[in-house]
């Protein structure tokens, strides 16, 4: 056998137990919808996705609709209307969504939008790229019908007036107080995934900061044949190890949701220390309806709509 052959004929034969492992083995969940989000927030959103997708919805439409939900709550200070502010003062949102045949779209340094999900579906569906960012994203949205408004709160506003006035409050805070996005994975009536990721980012960072939540692989990923998995927590340390991919990938090679995100979560760990204070929290859903989750500290939850059932879950903590 010549080198070359020989060398192709070992590849393949090193990578056929991983691909077999995670495709073929795993029987595709139908007519049972489950939708999973992050945090409490995610029991409204779920009720919202449930509804669409045993009305027979995709996917797709029910994460978006789901996040809407979050999106448009005041009280929320952490994902889009009353989001708190980055150090000027200004709620700048990013969001991404995905469906199950690999398209996507994203926004990020989005302002004055109070849903940027359904702006980034538009940029998937109606442009031929995959992310716009700032004005340009402005511009966008407002050439599809969207309106312009305030989005900082009163309550948001007070916040960060204080903050202003003492830049070490933060310190006091605990590793799930300035950020709580909502990433919302669902499987519909025909076993097709779809995945959304929405936020206004950590509180009171420099102008301009992009976080996890609109790149594609970090935020979140859908692969329509493993599963999908989302990401909330600070983002840099997400982004630095394509968290949500790997888990996916990680999946793939045949590990389940749980022993995939568990990994995601010791790389970051192994990368900052064990004396860490930030979070990092994922979640995961495989073709066959089996979840996964992890997180470094203790406070993550995720909900979980599952046989008819919305419930919010505790996480356990790797430190």
């Amino acid at each position: 056998m010549k080198r070359r052959n020989f060398l192709k004929a070992s590849a393949l034969t090193l990578a056929s137990p991983l691909l077999a492992s995670g495709d073929q083995k795993v029987k595709r969940n139908t007519q049972n919808p489950i939708v999973i989000s992050t945090w409490n927030h995610g029991i409204p959103a779920n009720e919202v996705s449930a509804e669409i997708l045993h009305a027979g919805g995709s996917a797709l439409d029910a994460v978006e609709a789901g996040v809407r939900v979050t999106e448009a709550d005041a009280q929320n200070q952490s994902v889009g209307l009353g989001g708190r502010p980055d150090r000027k003062g200004i709620v700048t949102l990013d969001a991404s969504i995905m469906d199950s045949q690999g398209n996507a779209g994203s926004v990020a340094f989005l302002q004055n939008i109070k849903h940027p999900i359904s702006v980034a579906r538009l940029v998937m569906e109606k442009t031929d790229h995959v992310m716009l960012a700032g004005q340009g994203a402005l511009e966008f949205a407002k050439e599809q019908g969207f309106e312009e408004e305030n989005l900082l709160t009163e309550q948001s506003a007070v916040g960060w007036e204080e903050w202003k006035r003492n830049n070490n409050i933060k310190d006091t805070w605990g590793p799930n107080d300035d950020h709580d996005t909502i990433t919302s994975l669902a499987q519909d009536k025909n076993g097709n995934i779809a995945a959304a990721c929405t936020t206004s980012g950590l509180a009171y960072k420099l102008h301009g900061r992009v976080g996890d939540s609109p790149i594609i692989g970090a935020g979140m990923f859908v692969d329509n044949e493993i599963g999908a998995a989302g990401a909330t927590g600070v983002g840099e340390l997400v982004m630095r190890t394509c968290g949500s991919f790997l888990v996916v990938e990680l999946m793939r090679q045949g590990l389940s949701p749980m022993e995939a995100c568990n990994e995601a979560v010791e790389r970051i760990i192994k990368k900052e220390g064990k004396n860490t204070k930030s979070q990092v929290g994922y979640i995961a859903l495989r073709k066959d309806g089996e979840i996964g989750y992890a997180s470094i500290h203790k406070g993550f939850q995720y909900a979980l709509y599952k046989n008819k059932k919305n419930k919010l879950y505790d996480v356990p903590s790797k430190l």
